[in-house]
C-alpha cells in the first residue's frame, strides 16, 4: 500500500503560510488588490505565434499580471494569481490561491496562427478540492478543450497536455483557471504552445464478467434508468475498445475459448476493437499466482512452448474466422513474476522468453497487424519495469505495446506512473497502455462479501470514495497517458465496470458461493445505473 509522504513546507505555496512575519502576504494580497482589472469585452490577442514569459520569470515574486499575461476574475479576486519562487525548472512559477473563496483566470492570446491543430504543454501542481483547476485553450475558432488538474498530495510536478483545432481566424487564447474554495491552490509552470495534436487511441473496458452477469440475471441501465445491453450503453459513453481474459479450462467454464468468442461478436458488433489477455491458466494469473493450467500441469518446458503457442493460435484464429479479429493481444497477465510457474518464472529468463517468443509468434501468424503487449503491475514502479523490459529485451523478445497495471491505491502516485511511462515509452520506443485501472465511488458492500477497498485509509489522498471521486480518478490517468511524449500513450482500460454484485458472478470460478469484491469500482451503482465517471471514456 503506498503511504503519501506529506510535502514539505517549502514546497507548498507560500502565500498560505503566515509564520512571524517571514512572509508578508497578507499585506501582498492587500497591495495586490489594488491591481484588480474590470472585465474585458474580448480576449486580446498579442502579436505572436509563441508564448511570452512562459516560465513566470519575467517578474520574480508577488506580480499579480506576469508579463505577457493577463489576469481576470469575475468575482474581484485578480489578486488570487500571482507569481512566486519555487519553479519546476527556473525560479519562479504562477500560483492560484487566496485566504477566501475565489475565481480567478490567468490568460494569454496568440494572434497570427497557421489553420490546423496546436498543443499546449504545462507542468502543474494542486490542492485539489477546486470546484474546478483547469489548462484551456479558447477562442481557437473550435469548441474549447481543457484538461483539468489533478490533485497532488505528493506535491510532484505533473505534465499535462491540452489540444486544439485552430480555425483559419488564426487565433487562440491559453487561459489557466481557477474556481476554488479558500486555502485551495495551485501551481502552474514552463508552459509550451506547438504544432500537433494529442488524444488517446484507446478508451476501453474489460468486460471478462459481463456474459456470466447476465447468464445469471445481471442488468445494466442507463444514467437515466433505462434497461439496455451493457455494450451499447458503455459505447454510447465513449468506450471503443472491449477487453477479454481468456482460461484455459475454468471450472465454471467462463471465460474460456467458447464465451470469448460469444463476447467478441457482440463487442465487433458495437463497432468497438478487440484486446484478448492470455492468462495461460485456469484462474487469476497475477504476480503472486501464474498456475499452469491443469491440462499442462505435467508438461515439460519444450512442451509448454508448445502449448502456448497452439493455445493462442487456437483462439485468435477462431476469432479471425468468425469475423472478429483480434486488434491486439496480452501475452500473459501481470507477468512481473513470469507465467507458467515454475518453468516461465523470471529467475529463469531464457525459459520465460521463449514462452513470450512462442504466444507472440502464434498471435502474428494468425493476423500480423495484431498489436502484442507484454503487461506488468505496479505501474509506478519505473526499476521493476527497467529491470522487466531489459532482460526481455536481451532476450529477443518481439513486442509492440508496454501494457501497465495502475490502481493507485497500491501502486503509487500519478507522478510516479508518469516518469515510469515517460520513460520506458523512450527506453524501448514503445506505445503504452495502462490496460488495467479503477476506482472506488463508495466503501460499502452490495452483496456480503469484504470489497477489496473499504476504508477510507486505503484511498488515494484527494479522491474520495464518491462518484465524483471515481470519475476524476479516470479523468486523471487518462490525462497522464495522453501527456506521454511523441504520441505513444495508447490509453486506458477500465478493469471490470460491469462486475456488479450478482449472485453466483464471484471471485473463485470453482465456488459459485463466492462473493464479488468488486461492485464498488464498476461504472453501474448498486442500481444498476451508469455512473459518471463512464463518460470520462468520450475523452478526446
Amino acid at each position: 500500500m503506498h503511504t503519501v509522504r506529506s510535502t514539505p513546507l517549502r514546497n507548498l505555496p507560500s502565500g498560505r503560510y503566515l509564520r512571524g512575519g517571514t512572509w508578508l502576504r497578507a499585506a501582498a494580497v492587500t497591495a495586490l488588490t489594488t491591481l484588480l482589472l474590470t472585465p474585458l469585452p474580448a480576449h486580446p490577442a498579442q502579436a505572436a505565434t509563441t508564448l511570452a514569459n512562459s516560465g513566470f520569470e519575467a517578474d520574480g515574486t508577488g506580480t499579480a499580471t506576469p508579463a505577457g499575461w493577463t489576469t481576470y476574475s469575475t468575482t474581484g479576486h485578480s489578486a488570487a494569481s500571482y507569481t512566486e519562487s519555487g519553479g519546476r525548472s527556473g525560479g519562479y512559477r504562477l500560483t492560484h490561491w487566496s485566504s477566501s473563496a475565489y475565481k480567478v483566470e490567468t490568460r494569454q492570446s496568440l494572434s497570427g496562427l497557421g489553420a490546423g491543430s496546436y498543443t499546449l504543454s504545462a507542468w502543474v501542481r494542486s490542492s485539489g478540492g477546486q470546484s474546478s483547476a483547469y489548462l484551456a485553450l479558447r477562442d481557437c475558432g473550435s469548441a474549447e478543450q481543457r484538461t483539468d488538474l489533478p490533485a497532488t498530495s505528493d506535491g510532484a510536478w505533473i505534465r499535462l497536455v491540452t489540444s486544439v483545432k485552430v480555425t483559419g481566424g488564426g487565433r487562440c487564447t491559453v487561459s489557466i483557471n481557477s474556481d476554488a474554495s479558500a486555502g485551495n491552490w495551485l501551481n502552474v509552470d514552463d508552459l509550451a504552445f506547438t504544432a500537433g495534436s494529442t488524444g488517446l487511441a484507446v478508451k476501453g473496458v474489460d468486460v471478462s464478467s459481463l456474459g456470466k452477469s447476465e447468464d445469471l440475471g445481471g442488468v445494466y441501465r442507463t444514467s437515466g434508468g433505462a434497461t439496455g445491453d451493457a455494450l451499447t450503453i458503455l459505447k454510447s459513453a465513449g468506450a471503443n475498445y472491449g477487453r477479454l481474459k481468456v482460461w484455459v479450462n475454468p471450472a465454471d467454464g467462463y471465460n474460456d475459448k467458447a464465451h470469448v468468442l460469444a463476447t467478441a461478436r457482440r463487442i465487433k458488433a458495437q463497432g468497438m476493437k478487440l484486446l484478448v489477455d492470455f492468462h495461460y491458466s485456469d484462474i487469476w494469473a497475477d504476480p503472486g499466482a501464474q498456475t499452469k493450467p491443469a491440462a499442462w500441469s505435467g508438461h515439460s518446458y519444450t512442451q509448454l512452448t508448445t502449448d502456448v503457442y497452439q493455445h493462442t493460435y487456437d483462439v485468435l484464429n477462431a476469432l479471425k474466422a468468425q469475423g472478429t479479429t483480434a486488434d491486439m493481444v496480452q501475452i500473459g497477465n501481470e507477468t512481473n513474476t513470469g507465467m507458467l510457474w515454475p518453468e516461465g518464472s523470471t529467475d529463469n529468463w531464457q525459459q520465460l522468453a521463449g514462452l513470450l517468443k512462442s504466444g507472440a509468434s502464434a498471435a502474428k501468424a494468425v493476423s500480423p497487424s495484431t498489436q502484442v503487449a507484454l503487461h506488468l503491475a505496479h505501474g509506478g514502479d519505473n526499476a521493476l519495469y527497467r529491470w522487466w523490459f531489459d532482460n526481455a529485451t536481451a532476450q529477443g523478445v518481439s513486442y509492440d505495446v508496454i501494457a501497465l497495471s495502475f490502481y493507485g491505491y497500491w501502486h503509487g502516485a500519478l507522478s510516479s506512473l508518469q516518469a515510469n511511462l515517460d520513460d520506458i515509452s523512450t527506453r524501448y520506443g514503445k506505445k503504452v497502455l495502462v490496460a488495467e485501472t479503477a476506482y472506488p465511488f463508495r466503501l460499502d458492500s452490495e452483496d456480503a462479501h469484504e470489497n477489496i477497498i473499504d476504508t477510507t485509509s486505503e484511498l488515494v489522498t484527494g479522491y474520495p470514495a464518491s462518484t465524483a471521486g471515481q470519475s476524476a480518478w479516470l479523468r486523471d490517468v487518462m490525462n497522464i497517458v495522453e501527456a506521454v511524449p511523441n504520441a505513444r500513450g495508447l490509453g486506458v482500460v477500465y478493469w471490470e465496470p460491469t462486475w456488479t454484485a450478482v449472485a453466483g458472478n464471484g471471485w473463485d470460478p470453482a465456488d459459485p458461493g463466492s462473493g464479488n469484491g468488486w461492485e464498488n469500482q464498476a461504472l453501474f451503482d448498486y442500481d444498476s445505473k451508469l455512473l459518471p465517471a463512464a463518460n470520462r471514456l468520450s475523452h478526446r
